[in-house]
């Protein structure tokens, strides 16, 4: 897991080779005007979700990891708290292939905050619980194929 300034993205650039196009891509675009929904980038291995997270408590707020995709996630119109713990920590977990999901029982290690202007990267071995906030929030999450 990476929490860091945006402005600091292209330090990361050489993590995953589509890192790069993720920094090309922000750079070139405005991610507030975005509409909501799936703006393709590089077909399926790499993506852009612009979400409405509608408001969400620590205890609805369920970990999540995926096998197939790394989550840059950035909100847009507000702070929202994320809890994190270690996937080697959590119990085994049914997985959804199709969706690339899994959710997990247990309560996150630590929680933070994200404000507009920063970012965090959740790696397959980052179970996150996202978008805890207590009005809707306007987000992007990137996803990137591993």
């Amino acid at each position: 897991m990476i929490l860091d300034t945006l402005e600091n993205i292209g330090k990361y650039a050489g993590l995953n080779p589509l890192f790069a196009k993720v920094v090309e891509f922000i750079k070139e675009n405005n991610l507030d005007s975005l509409s909501a929904g799936v703006h393709k980038i590089v077909g399926d291995d790499l993506f852009v979700n612009i979400q409405e997270a509608k408001a969400k408590s620590r205890q609805d707020a369920k970990l999540e990891s995926h096998r197939r995709m790394i989550d840059i996630q950035i909100p847009i119109s507000g702070t929202e708290e994320h809890g994190w713990s270690p996937l080697s920590s959590l119990n085994e977990a049914p997985y959804d292939e199709i969706n690339d999901i899994a959710f997990y029982g247990e309560t996150p290690q630590a929680y933070y905050n994200v404000k507009p202007g920063q970012m965090v990267i959740y790696f397959p071995e980052d179970g996150h619980a996202p978008a805890i906030t207590p009005t809707t929030l306007k987000k992007a999450i990137f996803k990137v194929k591993c």
